[in-house]
């Protein structure tokens, strides 16, 4: 009588916790800001995490411009190791949350333990790859013989890390896409802030430089991807992250792969934007322009933190509802998480326009930069409240498994629209570095308005007829 007591206690907690991440409950809004808030101070600190590393770089004495440089030529690198965690790892996550909420939990673990060897043998072979490759790729990308040594430097170490980075940011999407917002937010914050104490150390005190700011790195991403596997190894986790599951299912992989495709080809083209912006403001501007790029891209890393979380909190929760077939609050979210975007980065915009100088402190006290970068800021940033559109429409698109929507406006923006004006416009009317500045903002106007008006005309439309033919059902039973 006792042993049967405990046991239903022990069911009734676990059906209490279940419930408390089941997001067809409760008002969807407060299922979005209760992951999106924890999501948006992790998101915050996880750019810290890389963006720490440039704002100590650029204080570096007699060296701060180059250095920063440097490290600004290894964005596309890097950009490319996380375009593989995108890949996978926002490929698994709503394919995982779609499964939960249809009670397909087996579904649900093969899609996690496919998604964790994808990581790891992918992680393995890049840090191969392009540690073989750094050195052309470094000057393909921009790098003078002044700023080759530190992009050197910093890449080589960072490469030895690159397992860790994917494992931590491709597992945590499973963290969040079970409701544990707090968790994964432990999962950025206790890197962010080894990194935060390391850096100091390795690159002034034992005057390591930009190669201190890369093994600090390395440790702190260590850190992250182990608290990551371990919770979701771990009892309090809804599924567990287990070895029979990691074995590969070519069915799986396709889906999980097609479905990230937009997340890695957003990645990838933001790559290939970094290689072509350097490379022309190199050409226009040389070494002062690049590290202009370095730090605006910096800011803008700064500037998207509350959309990024938002939207990332928002894809469990639309995906989840959708699996429940609950369309009426799947609709209730886009709504939502839109307002928001709209509304955050309006105000985002403004603050960048009154106050630039305050944000290009934090990264150099060089008067050279500061006065190259401010007029920059202004045409880069113009009409930033545009580029939310875009990743509402393609959070909702790739919540919904709607891949191909998703990939084509990934393509759109950044490859039809940015990489071809970065090219062109320096060389009109004598823009010139000017020109690679404003293709920002004209790829943001047309590429987010088509992007969430597409949304509206397809996706919209859908989930009202969804709705429609299943209050019919209802009504008929």
């Amino acid at each position: 009588m006792i042993i049967g007591d405990f046991a239903e206690k022990g069911r009734g907690r676990g059906m209490l916790h279940e419930q408390n991440n089941d997001f067809s409950q409760g008002s969807v809004s407060g299922n979005i800001l209760s992951l999106a808030l924890p999501m948006i101070f992790a998101q915050l600190v996880s750019v810290l995490y890389s963006v720490v590393d440039r704002m100590y770089i650029g204080h570096i004495p007699h060296a701060a411009a180059n250095a920063l440089t440097g490290v600004g030529l290894t964005f596309p690198i890097i950009t490319i190791v996380m375009a593989f965690a995108n890949l996978f790892g926002t490929g698994g996550a709503p394919l995982f949350s779609i499964a939960r909420g249809a009670k397909e939990e087996q579904r649900a673990e093969d899609v996690m333990g496919n998604t964790f060897a994808l990581l790891l043998s992918c992680g393995v072979l890049l840090t191969v790859l392009i540690l073989v490759f750094r050195r052309p790729l470094l000057y393909l990308f921009g790098a003078s013989d002044a700023t080759f040594p530190y992009a050197n430097d910093y890449i080589s170490v960072y490469l030895c890390g690159s397992v860790f980075v994917m494992l931590s940011l491709g597992m945590n999407n499973f963290i969040n896409a079970q409701g544990f917002s707090r968790k994964g937010m432990v999962t950025v914050l206790l890197g962010a802030l080894i990194n935060i104490l390391l850096d100091p150390l390795f690159i002034f005190v034992l005057g390591l430089g930009v190669r201190g700011a890369a093994i600090a790195t390395v440790i702190s991403q260590a850190a992250s991807a182990l608290w990551a596997v371990c919770f979701l190894r771990g009892k309090r986790a809804l599924l567990r992250l287990k070895v029979s599951s990691m074995r590969l299912q070519l069915p799986l992989v396709r889906e999980i792969c097609f479905l990230g495709a937009s997340g890695f080809i957003m990645s990838v083209t933001n790559s290939a934007v970094q290689i072509v912006c350097n490379a022309t403001l190199q050409s226009f501007g040389g070494d002062l322009y690049v590290g202009v790029m370095t730090i605006i891209n910096s800011i803008r890393e700064i500037a998207t933190t509350a959309v990024n979380g938002l939207t990332s909190a928002a894809q469990p929760v639309l995906g989840f509802n959708f699996g429940a077939r609950q369309y009426r609050r799947v609709r209730a979210g886009i709504k939502f998480e839109s307002l928001l975007c709209v509304g955050y980065t309006t105000a985002a915009w403004g603050v960048l326009l009154l106050f630039p100088r305050l944000f290009i402190r934090l990264f150099t006290e060089d008067q050279a930069l500061i006065e190259a970068c401010v007029p920059s800021m202004h045409i880069y940033f113009f009409g930033f409240f545009m580029m939310s559109l875009q990743m509402a429409g393609q959070c909702v698109a790739v919540a919904l498994g709607r891949s191909r929507q998703a990939i084509f406006f990934s393509l759109l923006r950044k490859a039809v629209i940015v990489i071809p004006l970065t090219l062109v416009l320096p060389r009109v009317m004598g823009l010139g570095v000017n020109g690679v500045f404003l293709a920002e903002p004209i790829s943001n106007f047309i590429g987010g308005a088509a992007c969430y008006i597409t949304m509206l005309m397809t996706i919209w439309p859908e989930l009202r007829r969804r709705e429609q033919l299943e209050a019919k059902q209802d009504g008929g039973c």
